[in-house]
Order: structure tokens, then sequence, then C-alpha cells
């Protein structure tokens, strides 16, 4: 087993690489050092946020596409492929793999839009429903569980944060996504409990 003297000179080593010039920034405090360690935090973050659904997605074949389309879906019921394909920026081809294979097992439905029977309609089953609930539930209290630490007070600044994380341009667009709207979430199945949005 390595000595503390030699771990402490590895983490060392780790924290102080070498890495490139970042532009300075305006606000005291953000230095060169601090920003890699948002980017580093964000990283071990999304690592542990995934991870927990990432291992139920196995016992069924499944990766995180999966999981972004069952998310998707079972909160927008009735939502068009073209706008899954728009939230998600993927292509058509990787797309279809992905919804054929949900449609395929049962866990999503497809439809004819009413207006324009061009337009496919995707809807979750209650085989969809129940398992895009169980990949959230750990999510849900990983998030639940970090809020609560962060202090009400400062959800509003998490918020801003992340919609400044997000380009500019599509800012409106993940705003009408994310922005609580009980006329666009799918129906929480019979005893079932809503388990959120993240994916």
């Amino acid at each position: 087993m390595a000595s503390s003297d030699t771990m402490s000179e590895s983490s060392k080593t780790l924290s102080r690489a070498p890495v490139e010039d970042v532009p300075a920034s305006p606000s005291e405090g953000l230095t060169e050092d601090n920003l890699h360690s948002f980017a580093e935090l964000l990283f071990f973050a999304y690592r542990d946020f995934t991870g927990d659904p990432d291992a139920i997605l196995k016992d069924f074949g499944f990766g995180r596409a999966h999981h972004r389309v069952l998310h998707f879906v079972r909160r927008n019921s009735g939502l068009r492929v073209a706008d899954l394909l728009d939230i998600l920026n993927i292509t058509k081809q990787s797309l279809s793999r992905v919804l054929k294979q949900l449609i395929d097992q049962g866990y999503i439905t497809q439809k004819a839009g009413a207006s324009d029977r061009r337009e496919r309609l995707l809807y979750p089953t209650e085989r969809g429903r129940a398992l895009a609930a169980r990949l959230a539930a750990p999510q849900m209290v990983r998030l639940r569980t970090a809020l609560e630490a962060a202090g009400p007070e400062a959800e509003p600044a998490i918020r801003r944060f992340l919609e400044a994380m997000i380009n500019a341009e599509d800012r409106p667009k993940v705003s009408a996504i994310t922005n609580p709207n009980p006329t666009h979430a799918d129906p929480t199945p019979a005893g079932g409990k809503d388990e959120g949005k993240p994916i």
C-alpha cells in the first residue's frame, strides 16, 4: 500500500496538472483553478446522477438514450417525434433505433396525429411509465438531498446557474420544458407517484 506521503504527492500532482489558459474572469474570485474545480464537480455530479439509473438500465439491456426518450415521453404524453428530436438534439436514425426497441418491447406506443396523419405522436404505456418512474426515483432522492443541503434560499441561484450553462438560443425552449406545467405532464399512474423531470 502506498504511504500517506506518496498519496499526498500524487494528489498534488493530479490537482496541479498543467491546463490551457482560460480568459480571465471579470468576477473576483473566479480564478482558473476555481473554474476547473467547478468543471470537475459537474463531471462527478453528473457521473453519480446518471450512475444510479444506469445500473437499472443494464437489467433491461437499455442505455441512457432509452432513459431520455422514456423520460420526455412520460413527462409529455403525446409528444411529437419531431419535437423529441429537437429536445434530444440527435439524428433521426439514432432516435429510430431506440424508439423501435421501446415500442417493440411495449414501453411506448406511437399514433398518427389527429390533424396531420403524417405526424407521429408518442405515448408511454403503463409499463413505460413504471420503468420511467423507477429510473427517476434514485435521481429524485439525490436531487432532494442536495437541494436540502444547499438550503431553500440557494434554489433560485442554482436554477439560474444551470440555465446560464445552456446555450443562449436554446434557453427559451428549455424553459418551456423545465418550468412546471401540469397541462403537459403525463398523468401519474394509479397508485403511483410522480417522480419528476430529471433525465
